[in-house]
C-alpha cells in the first residue's frame, strides 16, 4: 500500500453551497435597515411594547390608537448582539432535539396554517379539523427528515378565539419533536406555555428544555399589531423562543423590486428581535420568512415561483449575516393536486434554499397556494427532501474516498462489487422508497401500475394507522385537557 502523508494547509469544502450575495451587498442591506429604523420607523399598536421601546431610547410619535417608533442605530446593534447565535429546538426527549447552527438542514410540513385538506379516505376536499392536525403531526413524527413540527393545518372545527391552543394540544400529543405554531396573542400564549410546561414535565424541566417556539408575524409594511407584540412579550418573559415570519407580497404590501422586499423584511424581523431582547436579553430568535409576489393579473399570492425561491435564499443569507438560525419557505405548490406541477414547484423553491444553507425549510405537503394540505404531497415531498439532503451533502474528497489503492488493486477491466470498500460505502448511496427505480416488469407486479400519488396516499394511511408517537407522561393528558377546558369555558359563556 502506498504511503500518503497527512496533508497540511489543505483547504476542504464539505457540501455544496450557494453564495447569493457579496459581503458588501449584505452590509448594504443592513445599513439600509438601520436607515429605515431611524428615519421611517415601525408602527406599534400595543401600549406596553411602545413603552418598552421608549424606555430603551426610541423616539415615539403617538397617534390615535398607535405609535410610530423610530429606533436609533445603537439600540438595534446592541440588541442584535444579545440574540443567541445557535438555538436548540428541544424535543420531549433528547434524541428529538434539532440544533440550528452552521447551516444544518432540516424540513417541516405545512406552510403556515392550511384551512383545507384532501381527505385521506375519500380524496375529497374539505375544511381541516383538529383531528386532521393530529394525523398530520403523527405522520411528521414518523418521518426522519422532518426535524421540527409545524402546525400544517388549522383546527377549523374549534372556537376561533382558542384555535391556537387546540392546535398545540393536538401537536404535542402526537409528536415528541419540537413544535412551532402561532400563539394568537398574549393570553393564548400563557395557556400554550402552561400546556408545554405540563408536557415537558414541569416548570423546571421546561425552563431547561423549552419544547415549543412561537411564530410571530409582523404585518407588512412595517407594523406589529397587538397580537404580535403581546405574543413576543409573553414568550420572552417565559423563556420561550420566537420565530419571526413576515409575509410580504412584492407589488402589494411591499415594493415590486425584490431588493426592497429584502430590506423591508429585514426591518420587520429585526423589530421583533429587538422587542424580545429588550424584554429578556438572550431570548432565542429564529429569522424566518415566506415572502413572495402578488400576481397582479390574477390577484393571487403564488408560492411555486422563482421569486419565493429568491426571497427564501435572501432570508437564509441575512440570517447568516446576523449569525442566527433561519427558517424559510419552500416545498409548497400552487397546483391543486399532487401532480407534475406540484413536483416542479417543490424542487424550484426548495433546492436553492437548501443550497443557501437554510436551517429549516417548511412547506412540505402544502398545495393550492398553501390553502390546502395534501397527504400524498407530504409523503413524496419528504422523500424528495431526503434526496436534497444527500445532494447538498456534496462529495468528500480524501484519501479514503479517492480509493487509489483499490483502483490499483482492481485494475483495468476489473470490478468493485465484492470488495470491502464497496460494502463500507454502499450505505451512503441514496435509496428509493416510493420513487421508482425498478424495471417496468417489476414495477407492474409490485405496484400494480399505480401512480406515485396513489402509492403515497396509501403510505400516509399506513403511517397514520400504525405509528405510535411517544406517549405523554402518566396523568399529563388529563391535566392538559382540564386546563384547556377551563380556559375555553370563558369564551363559551360569552
Amino acid at each position: 500500500m502506498t504511503r500518503r502523508n497527512v496533508k497540511a494547509g489543505y483547504s476542504t469544502q464539505s457540501g455544496f453551497g450557494l453564495d447569493a450575495f457579496s459581503d458588501d451587498e449584505l452590509k448594504s442591506i443592513h445599513l439600509a435597515t438601520l436607515h429605515v429604523f431611524q428615519n421611517t420607523g415601525i408602527k406599534l399598536e400595543h401600549d406596553e411594547a411602545i413603552e418598552i421601546f421608549a424606555g430603551a431610547g426610541a423616539r415615539v410619535e403617538k397617534h390615535d390608537g398607535y405609535a410610530i417608533v423610530k429606533i436609533p442605530n445603537y439600540v438595534v446593534e446592541d440588541c442584535m448582539r444579545k440574540v443567541p447565535k445557535t438555538v436548540t429546538y428541544y424535543g420531549r426527549r433528547p434524541e428529538d432535539d434539532f440544533v440550528a447552527e452552521d447551516k444544518r438542514l432540516g424540513f417541516t410540513a405545512g406552510f403556515g396554517e392550511s384551512i383545507k385538506v384532501i381527505d385521506l379516505e375519500t380524496r375529497e376536499l374539505r375544511s381541516s379539523t383538529k383531528e386532521d392536525l393530529a394525523t398530520v403531526t403523527k405522520i411528521q413524527d414518523y418521518l426522519d427528515v422532518i426535524t421540527i413540527i409545524e402546525r400544517a393545518v388549522c383546527s377549523g372545527d374549534q372556537l376561533p378565539a382558542t384555535q391556537s391552543i387546540h392546535n398545540y394540544h393536538a401537536m404535542v400529543k402526537n409528536s415528541s419533536k419540537h413544535c412551532f405554531l402561532g400563539f394568537g396573542g398574549g393570553e393564548n400564549a400563557k395557556v400554550i406555555i402552561e400546556l408545554a410546561k405540563i408536557a415537558a414535565g414541569g416548570e423546571k424541566a421546561f425552563q431547561e428544555r423549552p419544547i415549543v417556539t412561537a411564530f410571530v408575524c409582523p404585518t407588512s409594511p412595517l407594523a406589529m399589531v397587538e397580537e404580535c407584540s403581546s405574543s413576543i412579550i409573553e414568550c420572552a418573559r417565559e423563556g420561550v423562543g420566537i420565530s419571526v415570519i413576515p409575509m410580504s407580497l412584492s407589488g402589494a404590501s411591499s415594493a415590486a423590486s425584490l431588493a426592497s422586499v429584502v430590506v423591508q423584511h429585514n426591518v420587520e424581523v429585526l423589530s421583533a428581535f429587538i422587542l424580545a431582547q429588550l424584554v429578556n436579553p438572550g431570548t432565542a430568535c429564529t429569522y424566518a420568512g415566506c415572502s413572495t409576489i402578488m400576481d397582479l393579473r390574477l390577484a393571487t399570492s403564488p408560492v411555486g415561483v422563482p421569486e419565493l425561491a429568491l426571497l427564501s435564499v435572501a432570508t437564509a443569507k441575512m440570517a447568516q449575516f446576523y449569525q442566527v438560525p433561519s427558517l424559510v419557505g419552500g416545498c409548497a405548490s400552487d397546483s391543486k393536486i399532487p401532480d407534475a406541477q406540484q413536483a416542479y414547484d417543490f424542487s424550484l423553491t426548495t433546492i436553492p434554499a437548501a443550497l443557501a444553507g437554510a436551517n429549516t425549510i417548511f412547506g412540505v405537503g402544502a398545495i393550492e397556494s398553501i390553502l390546502t394540505f395534501d397527504y400524498a404531497a407530504l409523503i413524496t415531498g419528504a422523500e424528495q427532501a431526503e434526496r436534497i439532503v444527500r445532494l447538498v451533502g456534496g462529495i468528500d474528497v480524501n484519501d479514503e474516498t479517492m480509493a487509489l489503492d483499490l483502483i490499483h488493486e482492481v485494475g483495468p477491466g476489473g470490478h468493485f462489487i465484492s470488495h470491502k470498500h464497496t460494502f463500507n460505502h454502499m450505505k451512503e448511496m441514496s435509496q428509493a422508497k416510493l420513487f421508482d427505480r425498478k424495471t417496468r416488469e417489476r414495477w407492474e407486479v409490485e405496484s400494480g401500475g399505480k401512480s406515485l400519488s396513489e402509492l403515497a396516499y396509501v403510505e400516509a394511511k399506513r403511517i397514520a394507522d400504525t405509528h405510535v408517537p411517544l406517549a405523554l407522561p402518566d396523568g399529563v393528558e388529563k391535566e392538559m385537557d382540564a386546563l384547556l377546558e377551563a380556559h375555553e369555558a370563558q369564551f363559551l359563556l360569552i
